[in-house]
């Protein structure tokens, strides 16, 4: 049976790709990329074959040494997209049910239709400030499910789950015989030093990332799946119809890149922590958008309470060249996700230009 054309696709994507860069780019999630002068060494030891089989033995420890698991737990993969493409095509078959958090980043749903997903949805809802809760999965669990498809820190809202709540999960779909992915590519935003892996908390709970969003390292591709050793096994067999071998110059300078990952992540954090703090005072200062203030992460999801969000964001670029993510794209169309890693200067820039918009637009 043939995938229907509707899902061989993202839209958002290729928004992002199309549409999102702007003079004052508030749609981006990640810190501002690095070059090669930021990453002193990387071009030391590169060469351009070396003997990627599954996993090159050296960055496979590298991965082991900086997720403490294993390196019988960790796929490498060609950044978080991937990595949740070979967790998903593993742990169900069309036809299963697969139940997906809501709001969630689109590409997570649009991988799971392609792979032929029943897709169920579980609310996170905007009252409990998206915190999932345990009693829901419950609810929605059917006799079919084999996965749970979650995103911590949360896309859109950057809220992080509780472990109790992520084991109480992991132990409910276990005992049905299904599996949790987790998307923890914005995990390190939470906490210096960063929270560890979820998957140290049950043998059913598979997690993907990278050293994209927190790192500003997009240009390696450097992305993984932690997950029992039966299951890494199959992805890296089911890879071999994909990647193949992959980029050995770029296997050598992730080397070199999870050396350095404290240093790199102290400069993240100045940007994500002063950029936070302006947020925070922005939405404090609007009566015209429901929200919280950040804790952590690279997101925030406000709700604008009038008006219409597409007209806003199409003000906002045509007038103000700043854009922002369109909530339709998390299937909450009053809601926009800003993303607060554009360099400080930028960012705040762009949240003055935002406050044009949005007194415009209420006028």
């Amino acid at each position: 049976m043939s995938t229907p054309e509707s899902v061989q696709r993202s839209d958002y994507m290729h928004w992002a790709k199309t549409r999102q860069a702007a003079r004052f780019n508030l749609a981006v999630s990640g810190v501002p990329g690095l070059s090669l002068r930021d990453l002193p060494g990387a071009l030391d030891d590169v060469e351009l074959n070396g003997a990627s089989t599954y996993g090159w033995p050296p960055l496979q420890q590298a991965l082991a040494q900086h997720l403490q698991v294993g390196p019988d737990r960790i796929v490498h993969a060609a950044g978080t997209s991937f990595a949740n493409h070979l967790a998903m095509a593993v742990t169900f078959r069309p036809g299963d049910d697969v139940l997906v958090e809501h709001p969630t980043y689109e590409l997570l749903l649009s991988t799971a239709a392609y792979l032929g997903a029943s897709i169920r949805r579980l609310r996170r809802r905007p009252k409990d400030r998206f915190q999932l809760d345990p009693a829901a999965v419950r609810a929605a669990l059917t006799p079919r499910t084999r996965l749970i498809v979650l995103t911590n820190l949360h896309n859109p809202s950057s809220v992080r789950i509780p472990d109790s709540t992520l084991l109480e999960v992991a132990q409910l779909a276990a005992a049905q015989g299904a599996y949790v992915l987790v998307d923890e590519v914005y995990l390190d935003a939470a906490a210096e030093p960063p929270p560890a892996t979820s998957h140290r908390l049950h043998d059913h709970i598979l997690v993907t990332s990278s050293l994209t969003k927190v790192y500003g390292l997009s240009g390696l591709r450097c992305g993984w799946v932690i997950a029992n050793p039966v299951l890494t096994e199959r992805m890296w067999r089911l890879n071999d119809l994909f990647g193949v071998i992959p980029a050995h110059p770029a296997e050598r300078m992730s080397v070199t890149a999870l050396r350095q990952l404290p240093t790199l992540r102290a400069g993240a954090r100045r940007i994500l922590d002063t950029n936070r703090d302006a947020w925070n005072a922005f939405l404090a200062s609007r009566d015209d958008l429901d929200g919280w203030p950040l804790e952590f992460g690279n997101v925030a999801f406000p709700r604008l309470k009038s008006g219409n969000v597409d007209s806003l964001c199409s003000l906002l670029r045509e007038k103000y060249e700043t854009t922002v993510v369109p909530g339709h794209f998390f299937e909450m169309p009053d809601h926009f996700r800003v993303g607060i890693s554009a360099p400080i200067d930028r960012f705040t820039e762009g949240l003055q230009r935002l406050g044009h918009a949005l007194d415009e637009l209420s006028r």
